[in-house]
């Protein structure tokens, strides 16, 4: 738990889901009662089980590495896109929506023709668990699902500090490229070989131009469908999502060379 300046703890706790690593942590006054210590602990472990309720029930529908999940029966052919969940049915209409509005970069079709919604899904996931921890009456807190960080508030209210979030270093593992300071854009997410491997395909089969992208936004699904696509679409995309979106960019080419929108290097 890290002190801050105004008697306040962080307190955070991890799960696993969806093939990630995903944690929370909340700010949350400290006092001598231990009374109140005890409240602020289990406050985290309800927020933290509401938390982890909406990703298993999301991974268990959407995961295509499971034979029962909806996803799956899609892909097989046995359930049929009308028939599907009323969730399914909508992630796929805001990912066709994507579709057109990046010019294709994002997708929710992989090459062989089957229905892929994990490159929304799990950003929709956070969007679900801040909607929730919200409700909870949490107004300061950090939600992390392999790259897809959400905040809100900040992790030192007396100062008003922004949460920091770091950007893996692709070509490195064991370090980063930098720290981006969450303000107006509450938003990062990075898509890319550094977080899940090779997973995003290239438009046009061709090899990726970025072997990572990082997007800062004002929501998550708007961070992680743009990164995606950036990935997927190289140059292009970028440069169409530099003019298109008022978000923060940094991109980072195979051989290491990082693209930086002036967004980016402005708050950075």
């Amino acid at each position: 738990m890290q002190p801050t300046s105004n008697g306040q703890q962080l307190r955070a706790r991890t799960f696993r889901s969806m093939g990630t690593v995903v944690s929370l942590t909340v700010v949350s006054l400290t006092v001598a009662s231990n009374t109140y210590a005890d409240t602020a602990v289990d406050e985290l472990e309800s927020a933290v089980e509401v938390v982890e309720g909406i990703f298993a029930k999301l991974d268990h529908a959407f995961s295509l590495y499971r034979r029962g999940s909806e996803a799956s029966r899609l892909a097989r052919g046995e359930l049929t896109l009308a028939d599907a969940s009323e969730t399914m049915r909508d992630l796929y209409a805001e990912a066709s929506e994507w579709r057109l509005a990046t010019e294709g970069a994002f997708t929710a079709e992989r090459p062989d023709g089957r229905l892929d919604l994990t490159g929304i899904v799990k950003a929709h996931a956070v969007r679900e668990a801040a909607m929730s921890l919200r409700a909870l009456g949490l107004q300061d807190w950090c939600v992390n699902a392999g790259g897809d960080v959400l905040v809100s508030g900040s992790p030192d209210p007396a100062t008003h500090d922004p949460w920091l979030a770091g950007i893996l270093d692709p070509l490195d593992r064991e370090a980063l490229l930098g720290a981006f300071p969450l303000q107006s854009r509450k938003a990062l997410a990075t898509s890319g070989s550094a977080e899940r491997g090779d997973h995003i395909w290239a438009v046009g089969g061709a090899r990726p131009e970025f072997v990572q992208a990082s997007v800062a936004a004002a929501d998550i699904v708007t961070a992680d469908v743009l990164a995606t696509a950036i990935v997927a679409g190289g140059t292009r995309t970028l440069d169409l999502v530099a003019a298109k979106w008022g978000v923060a960019v940094l991109a980072v080419r195979p051989d290491g060379e990082l693209l930086a929108t002036p967004e980016f290097r402005s708050a950075a």
